[in-house]
């Protein structure tokens, strides 16, 4: 499991370091870890043409003294410096002592020839975009041949939130020191990050603002049957989903819900014709939830429409001592009686888009974590929150920013694959948290599988649940 910190406690976790060895050391192991990884990155370093975007402070520092590595290697290395009377001083004085040169124009500094650029510019302490110049040199360095490498954090990224306001160095990968910053994997800055590398510094770091689970954490809750199991100890998950007129979301998330544990899925709803051709495995009841019998976790809302019916139907599930998930109408239902969840003891998981998000009365801001952790606190739930980096909150304030998936999953009906991939994780008993942030790295998972061969539909994803299964597990 990887730990996602926020500036303030990183630079928390590096006061006692920096007390108690001497000045500059810090840095000199940051710079380090930074050349070592561009060389394995690159494969070599006599001939290595390098660029440095240097701003002001420590960040152009690392970029500097590692650039100095680079140069003792053998490779040609040229500094840019965008504010240079601010240029950090020893790691300037070490660069041009190992051969290094020193330019203060981005047109003479060969952002043309590079085949490597790293991004100093600014640290985690810095807010908003880049500033002219920069944005310039950034542009070249673009439209040249260059691998882009962030140090720490791509200039222009929020390093806590993920924010881009403005422009932003858009990184094919990032060297980040000591701990992975929450801005590289959420929001904007995902997508401006790229490959994330970690360099150790030794730090002692306090308890993380989030996690990411690994597959081999994911595959810790996902045990295999043993031989005392059948189908009702795997956890039985009931489904009320989809309609007579649109039974597509019915039949996904009914599919889902077997593929991911395929011990027994209840239908209950007006999609029964449609589930029961597709998924002979569920039992199908064409009723109300409580004809369906017995189940340990409700999946309630895909496709159901927003009638009266669809209301009660809602009620009635919220009001029982089950765990419940509530998605899509579900959730447009929700927004108009909030104490519906707020008032359950049983676990509940919500799962909006952006735009559910809203329409439930929350703000969502820049702040994605933020926003999340504040409407699962308010609501008493777990908050799935979906995008390219999904986020799952509890009210206890227990947060995890999903690290898989595609940008091919942004098509109709993959949402209520999430739906029963989550519903039948909630219904072996894990904790809803665990459930929700399990059930979108496995979801993820799937649709990179089902995207390798090209562009996706929903139903792709539902069949490769069980290969995204047998790929977390087979090595555990």
């Amino acid at each position: 499991m990887t730990g996602l910190y926020t500036a303030d406690q990183v630079r928390a976790a590096e006061a006692p370091v920096l007390a108690r060895t001497p000045d500059g050391a810090l840095m000199q192991r940051a710079a380090t870890g930074l050349a070592t990884t561009c060389l394995r990155l690159t494969g070599r370093a006599v001939g290595l043409r390098v660029v440095l975007l240097v701003g002001a402070g420590n960040n152009g520092g690392d970029a500097l003294w590692a650039g100095a590595a680079l140069a003792g290697r053998g490779a040609a290395v040229t500094a840019l410096l965008l504010d240079p009377d601010r240029a950090h001083p020893a790691g300037l004085d070490g660069l041009r002592r190992a051969g290094g040169r020193v330019v203060t124009d981005a047109s003479a500094a060969g952002l043309d020839r590079a085949d490597l650029v790293l991004d100093g510019i600014t640290g985690i302490g810095g807010r908003g975009g880049l500033r002219p110049a920069a944005a310039e040199a950034v542009s070249r360095a673009v439209a040249g041949p260059g691998l882009l490498v962030a140090v720490d954090v791509p200039s222009g990224v929020d390093a806590d939130t993920g924010a881009v306001d403005g422009e932003a160095f858009p990184a094919q990968h990032t060297v980040t020191f000591g701990a992975v910053k929450l801005g590289l994997v959420v929001g904007a800055g995902r997508g401006h990050a790229g490959t994330v590398h970690l360099v150790d510094l030794g730090l002692e770091l306090s308890a993380p603002a989030a996690r990411q689970f690994s597959d081999a954490d994911v595959a810790a809750r996902l045990p295999d049957p043993g031989a005392g199991d059948d189908k009702y100890s795997q956890g039985v998950v009931g489904v009320h989903a989809g309609s007579a007129t649109y039974p597509g979301a019915g039949v996904l998330c009914t599919g889902a819900a077997l593929r991911t544990r395929p011990g027994l899925v209840r239908y209950a709803g007006t999609a029964a014709d449609a589930v029961r051709a597709a998924w002979p495995e569920a039992i199908v009841t064409d009723g109300r939830p409580a004809e369906a019998g017995r189940v340990q976790a409700w999946v309630v809302g895909p496709g159901g429409g927003t009638d009266d019916e669809a209301r009660r139907t809602l009620t009635e599930v919220l009001g029982s001592d089950l765990p419940v998930l509530v998605d899509a109408d579900g959730l447009t239902l929700l927004a108009d009686d909030l104490d519906l969840v707020r008032g359950r003891t049983a676990p509940t998981v919500l799962t909006p888009h952006d735009r559910e998000f809203t329409r439930l009365g929350f703000d969502l801001g820049a702040d994605r974590v933020g926003a999340t952790r504040a409407a699962a606190a308010d609501l008493g739930a777990v908050v799935l929150l979906k995008g390219d980096a999904t986020v799952v909150a509890d009210a206890e304030g227990a947060v995890f920013v999903n690290g898989t998936g595609t940008p091919w999953l942004a098509t109709a009906g993959t949402g209520d694959v999430l739906s029963g991939v989550v519903g039948a994780l909630l219904a072996t008993g894990l904790p809803a948290v665990e459930a929700a942030a399990a059930g979108a790295h496995l979801h993820g998972r799937a649709g990179q599988l089902a995207a390798a061969s090209g562009p996706l539909i929903a139903s792709d994803v539902v069949r490769h649940l069980p290969a995204a299964v047998h790929r977390l597990t087979a090595g555990r």
